[in-house]
């Protein structure tokens, strides 16, 4: 089954848990399942049916394009990675 590493500012979601083990086929379905069994986690990771914005995914290492549609075997491992943004400081 899926083992979902679960970012720390969702954590508040799961109980503290790290990692949890889906079932799922597809990122998205991971999430769904996430959701049954952590309401609210659909809310933070997902907006209008797609992963919002400011998360990036990756599974087993490589960060997906696929994003919810992101294919996943049963030893795969999700992380949705918060995007990090900043400008650049002038130099004077």
């Amino acid at each position: 089954m899926p083992v979902v590493w679960i970012p720390a500012l969702m954590r508040d979601l799961t109980g503290g848990a790290e990692q949890v083990h889906v079932p799922g086929t597809t990122v998205g379905e991971a999430i769904a399942e996430l959701e049954m069994c952590f309401p609210g986690t659909m809310a933070r990771l997902c907006e209008a049916g797609r992963l919002r914005a400011n998360f990036v995914v990756v599974v087993n290492g490589t960060v997906s394009r696929m994003r919810l549609r992101q294919k996943l075997d049963e030893d795969s491992e999700v992380h949705f990675v918060p995007q990090v943004s900043g400008g650049q400081e002038s130099i004077r």
